[in-house]
């Protein structure tokens, strides 16, 4: 939609739901504070009801982006930069984007051909954000695309700002890979059906687990005894580490940063602050 100054914008309405009133609120409260959430630009007065929000529309997004074009490893480091930037304003107040994904970061692009073909990197669809002390996030409430989801959500267990540091590690995977690649995306089922997001966890494990004995500290008698059935029906043998994934496939130095971050227990994970200073940004 265009305003009277002909600038297109992104309208949002849904009614009888709290996503969209829900996102104003958190982008009122960080949207200055940060240039790489996707601002809100005005809201819809009359009628009050239901919410109506716009937001600042963006030429495409990153999932698109990386279907059309792979991008390069600048571009990879410059988009994740931004969303690292972004989660790290959010996740100082505590508060949990919970749908991290490709198709939730918007992008434009320069209007010259350059090495970073992006000009605006920006993360929208705040409208899941709550506090990691809100009753979504303590009770384990499901959240987000199951493929890009932390263990502790698809488990449903109590989750915080980790989670969305686990969503950013499967972001880096799938951009470097590039297109629609997801490594936990289940192979024999659809998504929708029973068993979907036993094969994500199942593939989780796969490629970065076990879980450390450590975590009889955090989970609850129930989810440890699915913690051992997992183990059960995945047995060391069957396991495919990413650490041993071959340079061919992904370089050591983007395989080591991925491996940084993807640790199933999420108080092994680094916070978006810390991972705004690793090396990996300034490896050419």
């Amino acid at each position: 939609m265009l305003n009277q100054k002909n600038v297109p914008f992104i309208v949002k309405s849904v009614s009888g739901h709290p996503r969209v009133e829900n996102e104003r609120d958190v982008l009122k409260r960080f949207q200055t504070r940060t240039p790489y959430l996707r601002p809100l630009v005005d809201e819809i007065q009359d009628p009050a009801e239901p919410t109506t929000i716009l937001l600042k529309h963006l030429e495409s997004d990153l999932l698109e982006a990386s279907i059309q074009k792979p991008l390069n490893k600048r571009e990879i480091q410059y988009v994740t930069k931004r969303v690292l930037q972004a989660l790290s304003v959010i996740h100082e107040d505590g508060y949990v984007h919970t749908d991290v994904k490709p198709n939730n970061i918007f992008v434009n692009f320069k209007k010259e051909q350059e090495a970073v073909r992006f000009s605006d990197v920006q993360l929208g669809d705040l409208g899941g954000s709550y506090p990691q002390d809100s009753e979504w996030a303590t009770s384990g409430t499901l959240v987000g695309a199951p493929i890009w989801s932390s263990p502790e959500v698809i488990m449903e267990t109590p989750w915080n700002t980790a989670t969305d540091i686990w969503s950013f590690g499967t972001l880096v995977i799938s951009l470097l890979y590039g297109g629609d690649f997801n490594i936990f995306r289940p192979k024999t089922v659809r998504y929708g059906d029973e068993t979907y997001n036993l094969e994500v966890v199942k593939s989780q494990f796969r490629y970065f687990g076990p879980f450390p004995p450590k975590i009889t500290e955090i989970f609850n008698a129930e989810t440890l005894t699915s913690i051992v059935r997992l183990m059960e029906l995945i047995p060391p043998e069957t396991m495919t580490p990413f650490r041993f994934i071959t340079e061919r496939e992904v370089a050591k130095e983007d395989r080591e940063f991925v491996l940084r971050i993807m640790h199933m227990d999420w108080r092994d994970r680094p916070t978006a602050k810390e991972l705004l200073q690793d090396e990996w940004f300034h490896v050419g």
